[in-house]
């Protein structure tokens, strides 16, 4: 029995050991990691792609740590130059220039910082703080112009458009304008007299961003969006700085020529839409120069004036933020006619250009 007990108790022990040592990990160093898949990539905090996972793009009024070249939605968005050979017909773009209100001068409120990814904008200058590079095409998210620029008519213009287009048809937007300008600083053979309008920098700043020519530069990203899509209209927001100035229409016929001849293209199938001043209903001050605008028409058989009665104003210059959007909508009501379609109903087709 002493031997049966002396030949048992070794064993014994070996069988705990070995129980203890299946318990203990073989690193206890290490933690347990979720299985990594080939399509595991690192990103941000499970919240942030949540908030951005659906078919619209929006900004949030501090910029995040998402990379430039982004569309917002987490998907990389080429550089322009990477696209040059992918050609769209149904990429619908269009001009806007300007002063002060084709720029921006409104407040950008929360309502306006969700948009249709359809509708997009070529960035014309290097903004660090909206996180875009320039010759790149973004979700028209605003500011569209400048890189602290306020909201445009150009932002309704694009988003009333591509309610009522089709869903196969992209709309996007080019916007270089500068406040306070006269016209004929977009005027390319007579802008040098016109770049000191005024002397503070808020004035020359914008022309040196532009490379001291609005003009030029507004040419060069359009031969650029050629290479993407067909432009189709251009949209002009601009009058205040010449009012009473009854020879208006003719330097907008000057800079329209000049456009379509340096773009090789058609005024049929390029119209130009001019919109009116903030008006003497809500106290504008140069409220005297839409009956000049009014007249362009007969110098442009191919322009067309937008009203902007009843449109409201911050000031009696500038247009508030429900007054853009209405004005924006409204470059957009005659655009739609123009090109066949009816407003009230976006899945019509097209009998236009």
């Amino acid at each position: 029995m002493k031997k049966t007990t002396r030949f048992l108790l070794p064993l014994l022990v070996l069988g705990i050991l070995l129980v203890s040592c299946d318990a203990i990990p073989s690193n206890p160093t290490e933690t347990p990691t979720p299985e990594v898949t080939a399509t595991t990539e690192p990103g941000p905090p499970l919240e942030e792609k949540t908030a951005t996972a659906t078919s619209t793009a929006t900004v949030t009024p501090e910029p995040t740590e998402a990379p430039q070249n982004s569309d917002n939605t987490g998907d990389p968005m080429p550089a322009a130059e990477e696209d040059t050979y992918t050609f769209d017909p149904n990429f619908y773009i269009f001009l806007c220039f300007g002063q002060s209100n084709m720029e921006g001068v409104a407040s950008i409120e929360v309502q306006d910082r969700t948009v249709d990814p359809r509708f997009q904008v070529l960035q014309s200058l290097n903004c660090t703080n909206l996180r875009r590079n320039k010759d790149t095409w973004y979700p028209a998210v605003p500011p569209l112009s400048q890189c602290w620029s306020g909201l445009s008519p150009a932002d309704y213009f694009g988003r009333t458009m591509v309610e009522n287009l089709p869903d196969d048809i992209k709309v996007g937007v080019i916007n270089v304008a500068v406040g306070g300008c006269d016209i004929r600083l977009f005027d390319k053979d007579l802008y040098q007299d016109y770049d000191d309008t005024y002397t503070d920098a808020w004035f020359v700043d914008k022309i040196k961003f532009y490379g001291g020519n609005p003009y030029q530069h507004l040419i060069d990203l359009a031969k650029l969006a050629q290479q993407r899509g067909v432009i189709k209209g251009i949209l002009l927001h601009q009058g205040e700085t010449n009012t009473g100035d009854r020879q208006w229409p003719a330097y907008v016929q000057k800079i329209y020529n000049d456009i379509l001849s340096d773009l090789a293209l058609d005024a049929e199938s390029v119209p130009l839409l001019a919109g009116e001043v903030v008006g003497a209903d809500q106290g504008g001050c140069c409220a005297s120069m839409n009956p000049i605008i009014a007249k362009l028409p007969e110098t442009i058989p191919t322009a067309h004036v937008i009203s902007s009665q009843g449109c409201t104003a911050q000031d009696e210059a500038h247009f508030d933020s429900a007054g853009v959007r209405e004005l924006g909508r409204r470059y957009a009501e005659t655009m739609l006619s123009l090109m066949g379609y009816e407003i009230s109903a976006p899945g019509s087709h097209s009998t236009g250009f």
